[in-house]
């Protein structure tokens, strides 16, 4: 076979003159009979200059090693899937501020496990919140040369914070996140429609995305109004406070589709601002942004792994790794999320990884009371949605190319990153998973590898395996080798300013 090397070491830029002409450096290359590519799956090879960490070519075919320069470094993966590195745009790492629940150090790690090769950090639940400059400032100087992927970072909006907002667009953040309803941590307070008006009036001439906490109480409602992470029970609760029945009764549906109907009434105030759902978990919403849509509003939604996997009765009496707000419904309703998705209503999938200390979650066997209502909402699932996505995707019908447009290219666009991440073309970061599809695994604590291992994955059977796991051109995590402890982390911060959309 004749070498490949005249289309394999020019540089995307010009060469130049003869002055610039030097021996090219080693590749390296990555090939399988299944590689995700835009819109299709097809056998192909990844040329990565390991230099600039970017792709530099895609061949449609598996060339044989002896048609690449000397010292090439050369994979071939078959029958295992080259996909793009996931970008995981909704995940709570805490730190500063409450570092003993998670932290950029093992928040990171536990992605790279699982092929996410970014990560975009929400503004709650760090200490101090990123609500300012100064704020964010703090949290990239904690995070510096922790982070074993890229991480990028949301401003948060809080009541009073409106003159902030445009400074953290032109500092880089990727987004902005609000809640409608008490977030449950004193320092990121809910906004009024009033303090929404402000925002959108002040972010209506900037490239971002506001997002949405979407629950709101009704006007009329059985409950008090618990707080999104950590309150009391209805005043008249349905049953037991250890059932999960009796927490989902007091978190009903009407909570969303009433926020997302207040979120529409305020549209009209940034009609080119991009509003996003996040975590939408209840199927009544699903009317609502389809119509929404249909007439023109820029609203898009994202839902999760635990909604699309998890369904309310299966979850036992006690099991508070299952608590997050807004609620795990019904299997019927985790159904038509999956129609939505496959819709292209539904555009994104995420974790919302929001760890707390293993006592936080009342859990009975470590000494609490498995009270729904005391316990810490969050679910904790980064580096472990790929692996769970398909395993429930599979037997739906979903492909992988589906898989990787939810978590990779629809995440990185939403915040920003495309270009860089979110999909394999030339020119673009070689951010790169390798997937065994049929591998089998029982989720323990060493495949965890977030800081407190509390998950309701644990000890469930899950089908597809990360193999490695490349950012930037270099293998980070492999499933023989482990960590690349040698280099240690190596993810950069994301903070160059958002471009406007073309």
């Amino acid at each position: 076979m004749a070498p490949l090397l005249d289309t394999l070491i020019v540089p995307i830029t010009s060469l130049g003159g003869a002055q610039d002409i030097a021996p090219p450096a080693p590749l390296t290359v990555l090939c399988s009979t299944r590689v995700i590519l835009p819109g299709v799956e097809t056998p192909a090879s990844i040329v990565i200059s390991p230099t600039t960490g970017k792709i530099t070519n895609i061949i449609r075919s598996i060339p044989d090693p002896s048609a690449f320069p000397p010292g090439t470094i050369y994979h071939d993966y078959s029958p295992k899937v080259i996909m793009p590195g996931l970008v995981d745009a909704h995940v709570h790492l805490n730190e500063p501020g409450r570092t003993e629940w998670e932290g950029f150090e093992t928040g990171t790690r536990a992605a790279a496990f699982g092929g996410v090769t970014t990560i975009v950090d929400m503004p709650l639940n760090a200490i101090p919140p990123t609500t300012t400059v100064e704020n964010l400032n703090l949290k990239v100087k904690a995070a510096e040369g922790q982070c074993w992927v890229d991480v990028g970072f949301y401003g948060g909006v809080i009541p009073g914070n409106e003159e902030d907002l445009v400074p953290l667009v032109k500092a880089g953040v990727r987004g902005f996140k609000c809640f409608l309803i008490e977030s449950g941590v004193e320092e990121f307070p809910a906004v009024s429609a009033n303090d929404l008006a402000k925002a959108m009036e002040k972010l209506k001439g900037s490239p971002t995305v506001l997002m949405f906490h979407a629950e709101m109480l009704p006007p009329l409602s059985m409950s008090v109004g618990d707080s999104v992470l950590h309150g009391d029970p209805p005043l008249a609760p349905a049953g037991p406070l250890d059932a999960y029945s009796t927490f989902l009764a007091s978190r009903p549906p009407a909570f969303e589709t009433y926020a997302i109907e207040e979120i529409l009434s305020l549209a009209n105030i940034a009609p080119s601002l991009q509003l996003h759902i996040v975590h939408l978990s209840a199927k009544e919403g699903i009317p609502i942004v389809r119509a929404a849509q249909e007439a023109g509003v820029k609203l898009s939604a994202e839902t999760c792994f635990h909604y699309l996997t998890l369904a309310a009765e299966d979850i036992e009496n006690g099991d508070t790794r299952h608590k997050c707000c807004p609620p795990i419904r019904e299997g019927s309703n985790r159904d038509d999320l999956w129609g939505a998705l496959r819709e292209g209503l539904i555009e994104t999938v995420v974790s919302d990884h929001s760890p707390c200390t293993a006592g936080l979650k009342m859990l009975k066997e470590d000494g609490g009371d498995g009270d729904f209502f005391q316990a810490w909402g969050g679910i904790s699932t980064v580096g472990l949605g790929l692996s769970v996505l398909w395993t429930d995707g599979r037997k739906r019908g979903v492909s992988l190319e589906e898989i990787s447009l939810w978590t990779s290219y629809k995440t990185a666009k939403q915040v920003g990153l495309l270009g860089r991440k979110g999909c394999l073309e030339v020119g673009w970061d070689a951010d790169i998973l390798v997937f065994d599809p049929e591998a089998k695994f029982t989720v323990t604590s060493s495949d965890m590898h977030f800081k407190n291992k509390v998950s309701p994955y644990e000890n469930k059977t899950l089908t597809g395996k990360v193999c490695e796991t490349w950012l930037r051109g270099h293998q980070i995590y492999s499933v023989d080798g482990g960590f690349d402890e040698k280099t240690g982390a190596s993810g950069v911060m994301l903070l160059e300013p958002r471009a406007r959309p073309n």
